[in-house]
């Protein structure tokens, strides 16, 4: 399996036309067979760099899922983290903010939520919610509660543009290294999608009415990404691109960016001292003269 982690990503600076970005690439396995036993040993790989990663406690994790309804966020989330201890992991999933939340600025519930050292974190929707859905309907803006020389059209988006930003660089800098993976779907697979859904009575719980409601603002969400993807991927705090309308491809992919990423951090597992290292001799040796 050739997977290159940097085909998806965003360089900081790159103009995004989502329009000349692939929904589906040539699938990286033969059949569902090799599917399979390929994202078992990547997400083998990623379990054993976790443990790693808890015990060292140096870093934190984040990664932050985006995209358009039905792009198979869920799915990803749920396969390729599926080897992981739950201890170690934390999944927020941000729909829209509460009443306590729009008391503060739109950077503090997902904020309150980061990972701490030793830990993944995975955010289902995010603090991006902010710059994508809100610049599609800034009427939203009005409820928010902002003060008036806070909602001015033509500057608040790059203001918020920069706060991330500076976010993540912050964060990069304490050490929490942020992924970031926009699930790109076509139109016409999220409209198969939704018609599963529909004729799945088992799915008919994860449809909506609004979904297709939102689809008739398509045109301007995919503008936002674009937006989003090149105001915000960084060196420190990249984008990836991922083809979204193979759903196993996508898994492949990402759990492909997340254990190159673990690859890249510096860990080890805690050394014992000789102190504490004969203390444990001594306790082994009174283990065996016990039943």
């Amino acid at each position: 399996m050739k997977i290159k982690s940097n085909e998806f990503r965003v360089k900081p600076g790159e103009q995004v036309k989502l329009k000349g970005y692939p929904t589906r690439v040539e699938p990286f396995f033969k059949s569902k067979k090799q599917y399979e036993k390929f994202l078992e040993k990547q997400v083998e790989e990623i379990s054993k760099l976790q443990r790693l990663h808890y015990a060292s406690g140096r870093y934190a994790v984040l990664l932050i899922f985006q995209g358009m309804d039905a792009a198979g966020k869920d799915g990803v989330i749920r396969h390729v983290m599926s080897g992981i201890n739950p201890q170690s992991c934390q999944v927020f999933s941000f729909k829209e903010p509460s009443m306590e939340e729009l008391k503060h600025d739109f950077l503090w519930r997902t904020t309150k939520c980061l990972p701490e050292r030793g830990r993944i974190g995975i955010f289902n929707r995010s603090y991006y919610e902010e710059v994508l859905i809100v610049r599609v309907h800034p009427e939203i803006l009005k409820g928010q509660g902002l003060p008036d020389e806070s909602l001015n059209l033509t500057t608040i988006w790059d203001e918020r543009y920069r706060s991330i930003v500076d976010l993540e660089e912050h964060l990069y800098r304490n050490g929490t290294r942020v992924m970031k993976f926009f699930l790109h779907l076509s139109k016409d697979e999220q409209r198969e999608r939704f018609i599963q859904r529909i004729d799945d009575p088992d799915k008919n719980w994860k449809f909506s009415i609004a979904d297709t409601d939102e689809r008739k603002y398509w045109d301007k969400y995919m503008d936002a990404f674009e937006f989003c993807l090149n105001e915000t991927s960084t060196q420190h705090a990249p984008w990836y691109i991922i083809p979204a309308d193979d759903k196993e491809n996508a898994r492949l992919i990402v759990s492909h960016i997340v254990l190159d990423a673990f690859n890249e951090l510096k860990m080890a597992y805690p050394e014992t001292t000789a102190k504490h290292r004969q203390e444990l001799l001594q306790v082994r040796e009174q283990l065996l003269k016990t039943d």
